[in-house]
């Protein structure tokens, strides 16, 4: 279909809801052209023709949804566009997140003889991952609004989601690998929880979005994934050292649950493939798309790694080591 013109003005003088979400907006009706449109009358924009706010990725040059109202935006769940991988993904991981929560309450962890701090600690995990997912999904259906405040407000939880992604990563790996040192256990899940708390508190700064941010935000985030080097390190020391066998076949673990998070934040921030290929992968294949895939393969990854370590706590209790490795205070 060809380049079609949006609507008359005296066509929206018809339609009242959709000429004031576009004055509340702050946007006019531009001389904007279509690259598609469908069923929906979803019109589908290049990257020239979207709004400053949507704007960030140049080499995904079309499959752009920009200027709905609240309703055509969830419609456009159906709708083949540029964010539809991205809606997507991160649905099915909230589904698949959801349904490994219950299936690990009333499977899993009863199998292993798990007690009540089991089902809390893993419902916990889940519910972090399931809560990043659902921000994520809401944050890609609905950036195409037309208001920029609602698009940013959707930006804001998604930015809270991964903070509180990442905060559920710690629970299991810090609460089974300090099983039996309770002291040092609950010190690392306080410290993160207060760098989440304090992570989400500077997302409410009214300059947190802006592009003169960007240095802090990076350091914010980067500090909250590295951070887990610290429990890390300390856990190879308090069990032994490298020589030790729970050591040698939980810490590859999460040197790959690193390497997942690295290679994502390659593809993040290269823009590779779309760089080399503008154009050609504005639908299936961009970077944004597999920094999606990669965050919930990582995060199940994660799941299945925390499940190994808890049947593995659960088999081998402390035998008093709580007393042994606390500090001396």
């Amino acid at each position: 279909m060809g380049p079609q013109m949006m609507d008359s003005s005296s066509q929206r003088s018809k339609d009242p809801f959709r000429r004031v979400s576009m004055e509340e907006a702050g946007l006019s009706f531009p001389e904007v052209f279509s690259t598609k449109s469908d069923s929906y009358g979803i019109q589908l924009y290049g990257y020239d023709d979207i709004p400053n706010f949507l704007k960030g990725n140049p080499y995904v040059v079309g499959g752009y949804r920009a200027y709905l109202p609240t309703a055509l935006c969830l419609k456009s769940l159906c709708v083949l566009s540029n964010e539809t991988v991205n809606i997507w993904s991160h649905l099915l991981g909230f589904v698949l997140f959801f349904i490994l929560g219950v299936y690990d309450n009333l499977v899993t962890i009863p199998g292993v003889h798990g007690t009540y701090n089991d089902h809390l600690i893993y419902t916990v995990f889940l519910a972090c991952f399931q809560f990043c997912m659902l921000c994520s999904a809401g944050y890609h259906l609905l950036c195409c609004h037309v208001s920029e405040r609602v698009a940013r407000r959707w930006l804001s939880l998604d930015l809270a989601g991964i903070s509180v992604g990442v905060m559920g990563c710690y629970f299991p790996g810090v609460y089974y690998a300090y099983y039996c040192n309770l002291f040092w256990r609950d010190l690392y899940l306080l410290l993160v929880t207060v760098l989440v708390a304090v992570t989400l508190v500077m997302q409410l700064h009214p300059h947190f979005l802006s592009a003169a941010w960007s240095s802090r935000r990076l350091a914010l985030f980067s500090a909250l994934v590295a951070y887990g080097v610290c429990p890390a390190v300390h856990w190879i020391f308090i069990s032994g050292g490298w020589n030790q066998p729970m050591v040698q076949v939980f810490f590859p673990k999460v040197v790959i649950m690193y390497f997942l998070g690295v290679l994502a934040l390659v593809f993040y921030g290269t823009k590779v493939p779309e760089r080399c290929l503008p154009g050609k992968v504005d639908y299936v294949g961009h970077s944004h798309q597999w920094w999606h895939l990669i965050v919930v393969a990582a995060f199940y990854w994660w799941h299945q790694s925390g499940l190994s370590l808890m049947q593995y706590r659960l088999q081998h209790p402390c035998h008093g080591l709580e007393t042994r490795l606390q500090p001396d205070l």
